[in-house]
């Protein structure tokens, strides 16, 4: 008996196709050239899924790409150009899903008009940089979702760099759900917990709501938005009104030490002394009155201008010698500083060096993809930033020069080209270039500098970035290929997920499951839906109705049609669907010829 395709469960449109294929599991394909291939093949072999994975890199993979074989059944296929022979031989005709996460926009949009020549039905997942070109490619394919994983990860720096929760949105049926702490938002807008200390040290994840003698202030939870600026932006208020309050005298001495070396600096400083010194001894020894006077004569005497007078007594001429010599140096002195400001003017617009001292800004190492991100975010708030990267014509270098952003051309791993950051004044350092031993050697040298300075670091292996951070005291250290990886898989493996959330190391899942006729969820009652530290009912929405009722009775009886709304871990969706979907029968080519 054929069912109607808009009430197929999970994976059922897709036995058409796997009736022709011997092994009866989906098939999956990632194509990628970077560590982001890497970090989503891993999270869709460690999903639980049972499904046949293959992987497409080029023929020289970047060194720092572990070894895609280690992986448990991944088929590896190695080719340099992604076309329509490239996907037939890799066995795309028939598969499920497909992501293209190469690093370059063109060449995933090329693959994608390939793979859709092979399998038309494709499910695609796309990675892009540029989201106006992303949207218009979304446009172009009937199943497609577009994601960037430099916008799912700068908002994580921006906000650790601000000692924030990472601020993250999700819009779900009229309603705007962010990550918060508990103390930042009132009890009435809390919509589930996400993480609670356990009395010994370790934190849950998902757990049940505590009592309140039990709730802690920096337990995050999901809350609702109701007009709060979000945490994130509170922090940058307050940084840029402090800056505002800066005392002038301070503004002009570094605007000062940024135009004199040292060494004229000193010179110039002692040569006014000794002038301002020898004029008060002229003026008192000669019985000068008023103030107009005493400066007329001590300057008339600087330049040169002054008689000699062999009737004054013994102090007076000594005063006049001394400012007669004084004069003479000063002036040299004031032309040298003034060339000198003007040639280290014209350097630093040369080089792209920041002569002029800072104080309360944030320092980006890094104009790359997700660099560049975390600069827009960042000046968007309203802070001071000063940028470095290696190359002139980095990524991230034409978008510093429009938002006026200082940007420096150098290596950071040099403790000079920090200090020419002004690192020792900075209110911290996000460092996210794709080479773990600059990112590691600037963090280390920034803070021998400046022991307390607040460090974000970007490093790719994640259990590495958890060492380092606890090794070093590390602010925060992230992994941006494992911050989008979840997203990724999820995007091919679960369409109901609906945004991701990044908690700690673990990454949560906003999803919508549907119950179907004759689950066991079908009939039961919601709160075994529930499950904490797995999965937490956040709403639902009855049966053709797209109304969410977000405080659902617990013990309101589930019907074929009704849609649950929760938070989960992956392994809990997973168990979650399965409770919703109905036993499936055997696939045809398991069974005997």
């Amino acid at each position: 008996m054929a069912v109607e395709p808009v009430r197929e469960p999970p994976g059922r449109s897709l036995v058409s196709r796997l009736r022709r294929n011997v092994d009866a599991r989906p098939h999956f394909v990632v194509c990628g050239a970077d560590a982001l291939v890497y970090t989503v093949a891993e999270e869709l072999s460690n999903a639980g899924h049972r499904i046949r994975l293959t992987v497409i890199v080029p023929a020289k993979l970047r060194a720092d790409v572990p070894d895609l074989a280690a992986l448990r059944g991944v088929r590896v296929i190695r080719a340099d150009r992604l076309d329509e022979r490239t996907f037939r031989s890799a066995g795309l005709a028939g598969a499920a899903a497909l992501a293209l996460v190469m690093p370059d926009d063109v060449v995933n949009l090329h693959a994608a008009l390939c793979a859709q020549a092979v399998e038309p039905d494709l499910r695609l997942v796309i990675r892009m940089f540029n989201t106006g070109l992303g949207y218009g490619v979304r446009r172009l394919f009937a199943d497609c979702a577009v994601l960037s994983d430099a916008a799912m990860a700068a908002p994580a720096f921006v906000a650790a760099s601000l000692g924030e929760v990472a601020p993250t949105h999700v819009r779900l049926a009229g309603r705007t759900l962010f990550v918060a702490r508990r103390e930042d938002v009132l009890a009435e807008h809390v919509v589930c917990a996400l993480t609670a200390a356990d009395g010994a040290g370790r934190v849950e994840v998902l757990p049940a709501e505590p009592p309140p003698d039990a709730r802690r202030p920096t337990d995050l939870v999901l809350a609702e938005a109701t007009g709060r600026p979000a945490g994130q932006a509170v922090a940058a208020q307050r940084l840029v009104r402090a800056r505002r309050r800066r005392r002038p005298m301070r503004v002009m001495g570094r605007a000062l030490r940024a135009a004199l070396s040292r060494k004229l600096g000193i010179a110039v400083l002692a040569t006014l002394v000794i002038t301002v010194l020898s004029g008060a001894v002229l003026v008192h020894a000669d019985k000068v009155n008023g103030f107009w006077k005493s400066i007329y004569m001590t300057l008339l005497t600087v330049v040169g201008s002054s008689d000699v007078e062999m009737d004054r007594n013994g102090v007076a001429q000594a005063a006049q010698l001394v400012l007669t010599i004084a004069g003479l140096a000063l002036l040299p002195l004031i032309t040298a500083a003034v060339v000198e400001g003007m040639v280290n003017a014209r350097l630093a617009l040369s080089s792209g060096k920041a002569a002029a001292r800072h104080e309360d800004h944030i320092v980006v190492v890094g104009l790359g993809n997700v660099g560049t991100r975390v600069l827009r975010q960042l000046v968007d708030l309203g802070l001071q930033v000063v940028a470095i990267d290696r190359k002139a014509d980095a990524r991230g270098a034409k978008a510093a020069e429009q938002l006026g952003v200082p940007f420096i051309v150098g290596d950071a791993a040099r403790e000079e080209t920090l200090r020419a950051a002004s690192i020792a004044t900075s209110k911290a350092l996000v460092v996210v270039s794709t080479d773990d031993v600059t990112n590691l050697q600037a963090a280390l040298n920034a803070r021998a500098v400046r022991p307390d300075l607040r460090v974000v670091l970007r490093l790719f292996d994640d259990d590495f970035a958890q060492r380092v951070q606890t090794a070093f005291s590390i602010t925060s250290s992230r992994s941006v290929s494992r911050l989008a990886a979840p997203a990724f898989a999820a995007a091919m493996l679960d369409r109901d997920v609906l945004a991701t959330i990044p908690v700690d190391r673990h990454a949560l899942l906003v999803a919508g499951v549907q119950v179907y006729p004759g689950a066991p969820l079908d009939g039961a009652v919601l709160s075994q839906a529930d499950r904490p530290l797995s999965v937490r009912v956040i709403g639902l929405a009855a049966a053709g109705s797209e109304w969410v009722d977000w405080a659902p009775d617990p013990r309101r009886v589930l019907a074929a049609g009704d849609r649950v709304m929760v938070v989960a871990r992956r392994a809990g969706l997973r168990a979650l669907v399965e409770q919703a979907t109905p036993p499936q029968e055997p696939a045809l080519a398991d069974e005997p010829g």
